[in-house]
């Protein structure tokens, strides 16, 4: 793990090779895409041959900030590696922000073997016994090691050590390393109902943390934990709620997709299988752009249960379309036809991963997950269960035609239109005295208010959390040029603020004409999500 990354060649640590800072700074302003990573891969190799530690460290910490933004976590083991190497050899490289930063992706480094069987298992166990060598048993981020040695005993289908593990990681929070402490019940209530222990998983997700950050992914991912332990414990009214209350959301984020194996499930296992399969008609394009291997095994796993009790109950003839992707062309398929190929699709990936892991635990899993058959009888789902007319708002009722008509209706601006918008989210917010509408999504401040002469224009603001000292003001100028030349949202620019610089982004829309709710949804929407991704980025800065 402590090997060098490169020659010395003469040259200390501090010093640069201003040819390499001029390629990284114009690796950075490069376009995302294939193009971008293997530049920063060649400013990478070119600061090794050349001693130029610093830069080599700037590439690679940037190299690994863009596979994350692509979804492509697998790919940052080796980066970090070569990071963490590059640390132990040279002590004062890192300062104490980008000391952290590396703890963070090692952690992300140690996780990329739940995703995928790209990733091989003795390199996990070396990172993460790296990793669990420095923050130490008792440090602050003790637990987040806690959690992934469980995480990872159960992934392998060692139940005794991962329960082990368990019990050191529950009741605790992890440090800055650590995952999100909003999310931690929910992941443990997962865990949970993974073994069957469904009262105990209710239970985790009941005894919530109060004082735990305020999360975006929530309340959707407890109530998608707590699904399927409600079923099972004969509450399928209450399982019915959180579903359709977190599908409105899940279905259209691509973070979530890891999420619709569990909908797809509680749709097979609750009787509601016409809502299964508009489900997976509907989700169906995702698959081919997954998040990882292992959402898409178990996506993939989940379809194939619903379009096999549907057979059953006579639906095998009923056609679903599958998109054109790639040189495959579009077509309609069987019901019966499309489970045979999602179940092809789960075997292969699950041998793939017990191929890693020297077990048959992911085949058995998904096994088991095929053999389930309905637990209760089917209950009316909130809003009637259609999916092709369901809608985000969050109270869907009877006089629906009336509510979807003025849903389209164009309305001035006001800031009760934005805070309802915020409300069908189920997202938290403050309003100022002028009207300013105030949010916290991630590592983002986000503010919604009208300007312009009649309130008519909606500025959305988004503020980074991270904070830059003023010495790095060039730094920060250079990353908000790489942005705003990569990315239409948010316009990014850095103010200076006495002794640090805050860097910012901001977007306009000019509604002078009205704005009807479903079209300010989309535009809430979109700046949140760019917002985040905005302040996500300047956190990984190194």
């Amino acid at each position: 793990m402590h090997a060098p990354v490169g020659g010395d060649a003469g040259r200390s640590v501090g010093q640069r090779v201003p040819a390499l800072v001029t390629a990284l700074a114009d690796a950075r302003d490069l376009p995302d895409g294939s193009g971008r990573l293997a530049a920063l891969e060649r400013v990478a190799e070119r600061a090794d041959a050349a001693g130029d530690a610093r830069s080599a460290l700037d590439a690679r910490f940037a190299l690994i900030e863009a596979y994350l933004l692509h979804g492509e976590r697998w790919r940052i083991v080796e980066p970090v590696r070569r990071c963490r190497a590059a640390a132990d050899r040279w002590p004062t490289l890192l300062g104490d922000a980008e000391t952290v930063l590396l703890t963070r992706y090692q952690r992300y480094a140690v996780e990329a073997l739940l995703g995928t069987p790209r990733v091989g298992l003795d390199q996990t166990r070396l990172l993460l016994a790296d990793l669990a060598e420095r923050v130490g048993t008792d440090g602050l981020d003790g637990p987040t090691v806690a959690e992934l040695r469980c995480r990872i005993a159960d992934h392998l289908g060692d139940e005794p050590t991962a329960r082990h593990f368990y019990r050191q990681w529950a009741g605790t929070r992890g440090g800055p390393a650590g995952r999100c402490p909003g999310c931690a019940p929910a992941r443990r209530a997962e865990l949970l109902a993974g073994w069957g222990e469904w009262q105990e998983a209710r239970a985790e997700l009941e005894a919530y943390d109060t004082d735990a950050p305020a999360c975006t992914d929530q309340p959707e991912r407890a109530l998608v934990a707590g699904m399927l332990p409600r079923l099972r414990l004969g509450e399928p009214e209450e399982a019915a709620a959180a579903h359709v209350r977190a599908y409105r959301r899940h279905r259209r984020e691509r973070a979530a997709f890891g999420h619709l194996a569990t909908h797809l499930r509680f749709c097979a296992l609750g009787g509601h299988l016409e809502r299964g399969l508009a489900i997976l008609t509907e989700q169906l394009p995702r698959l081919d752009r997954p998040t990882d291997d292992l959402a898409a095994m178990e996506f993939a796993a989940a379809g194939a249960l619903v379009c096999g009790l549907a057979d059953e109950t006579g639906l095998g003839e009923r056609r679903v379309r599958r998109p054109a992707y790639g040189e495959r062309p579009a077509t309609e398929l069987d019901v019966s036809t499309l489970g045979a190929l999602l179940l092809g699709l789960a075997t292969d990936l699950a041998g793939s991963f017990d191929a890693r892991n020297g077990t048959g635990h992911q085949s058995g899993r998904i096994a088991a997950w095929l053999a389930e058959r309905p637990a209760a009888a089917a209950v009316p789902l909130p809003g009637g269960g259609d999916v092709a007319d369901e809608e985000d708002d969050a109270d869907p009722g009877p006089d629906r035609e009336s509510e979807r008509g003025s849903e389209q209706e164009l309305m001035a601006l006001t800031a009760d239109l934005i805070t309802a918008t915020l409300d069908r989210r189920g997202d938290r917010y403050l309003v100022d005295d002028d009207g300013t509408v105030v949010g916290r999504w991630g590592a983002a401040v986000i503010q919604f208010r009208r300007a312009g002469e009649r309130g008519e224009v909606l500025h959305t603001r988004a503020m980074a959390d991270r904070r830059l000292p003023t010495t790095r003001r060039s730094e920060a100028y250079a990353f908000c040029n790489a942005w705003n030349h990569d990315r239409l949202l948010p316009k990014a620019y850095a103010h200076d603020l006495d002794s640090e610089i805050v860097l910012a982004g901001d977007a306009a829309t000019d509604l002078a004409h009205g704005v009807a709710p479903a079209q300010l949804r989309v535009l809430v929407d979109a700046a949140i999500a760019t917002g985040v991704a905005y302040a996500e980025a300047v956190a990984a800065l190194p």
